[in-house]
Order: C-alpha cells, then sequence, then structure tokens
C-alpha cells in the first residue's frame, strides 16, 4: 500500500473512535486481532480490495459482500464498524484505518513496527536476532517486523522506524564511494 499522508489523516479520526470504543468496552483484544487478520486477509485478496475502493460500486453492493465474506469471521462490533464505513462512504479508507488502529494499540503495549528492505529474505534465525537487536536499541516490549524483498539494494538491509532510516545496504554504500570519487578526482 502506498502511502499517502492526506488518506491517513481522514482515517485516523475513525481509527482513534474504534480504539476509544473498543478500550471503553473492554474488547480491544478481539477488535486487534480482527484487524490484524483483516489486514492479512486483505494483502491476500486484491480483488475485494479493488472491489471495495472502486466508487463506481454501490454501498449497498459493498456491504452485502462485506456481510457475506466477514460477518461470521468478525466480532460484531467491528463487523459494525466496517459497516459504519461502509455506509459513510470511507470503507476505501479500510487499510489506512486498520493501520493506524493498529499503531495505536501498538504505542499502547510498547510494540514497535519497524520496517525492514533487504535485497534477498531473511532466514527465521536473521529475523529473531534482528529483532532481539531492535528490541535492545529500541527498549520497546515487542517488535513488529514489515519486510519488503528489494532486489535492487544488491545487498543488505534499509531499517525505517518512526522518521529514522538506517541504510546498511550495498547500494546505499557503493553510491558513497562514487560520491567520495567523483570529489577526490575533481581535483
Amino acid at each position: 500500500m502506498s502511502r499517502n499522508p492526506l488518506t491517513s489523516k481522514i482515517a485516523a479520526p475513525y481509527a482513534r473512535a474504534l480504539y476509544d470504543f473498543s478500550v471503553e468496552q473492554n474488547i480491544m483484544h478481539q477488535i486487534t486481532a480482527d484487524f490484524q487478520n483483516l489486514e492479512v486477509f486483505l494483502s491476500k485478496t486484491e480483488e475485494l480490495t479493488d472491489y471495495l475502493n472502486n466508487p463506481l460500486i454501490s454501498l449497498q453492493a459493498k456491504s452485502e459482500i462485506l456481510t457475506k465474506i466477514l460477518k461470521h469471521r468478525l466480532n460484531i462490533e467491528t463487523f459494525k464498524f466496517l459497516m459504519v464505513l461502509v455506509n459513510r462512504d470511507r470503507i476505501n479508507l479500510l487499510q489506512y484505518v486498520i493501520d493506524n488502529y493498529l499503531k495505536l494499540v501498538y504505542q499502547l503495549a510498547s510494540i514497535r513496527m519497524i520496517e525492514i528492505s533487504t535485497a534477498f529474505a531473511f532466514t527465521n534465525k536473521q529475523k529473531n536476532e534482528l529483532i532481539k537487536k531492535l528490541k535492545e536499541l529500541t527498549k520497546a516490549r515487542e517488535i513488529r517486523l514489515i519486510i519488503n524483498v528489494d532486489s535492487s539494494l544488491i545487498g543488505g538491509f534499509l531499517i525505517k522506524t518512526n522518521s529514522k532510516v538506517v541504510d546498511f545496504t550495498i547500494k546505499y554504500q557503493l553510491q558513497k564511494l562514487a560520491n567520495h570519487l567523483d570529489t577526490v578526482l575533481e581535483i
């Protein structure tokens, strides 16, 4: 999903309202589990995401498809919330609402979301070692990795968390070397 700050900003009040409601009703764990499962489900069903994002499809049709697919899989309150998004013609913001909601929950639980871009997929051992090291560095209770494989990085990895970027890629090292050689050879 591309990061659109405006869309994320529009989705934030919906996520906050659901978060506050889930705390008030003592159902945060159920809604969080629903949203984590829904996030995975939507990433695997691009057709459904495209269908929900299509402005030419009626709200009634969107409501019917969600009822058919998700009503019996989700907590009743999570499902009601999805219907609110449909009725307000904001279902296209669902992924952003999920992202914002989970950030609120993770912040409360001291869980850090860290995005890693790497040239090659990590083994489980590498992933566990990285998580262990990141826990030490960030003092977070738990780390949730979002791993993107990008072969253009050649090797190494890039870590993004909040506003910090740490670049350990070979591509970046080669660019630094090329820039250095350009300045040295201009003499």
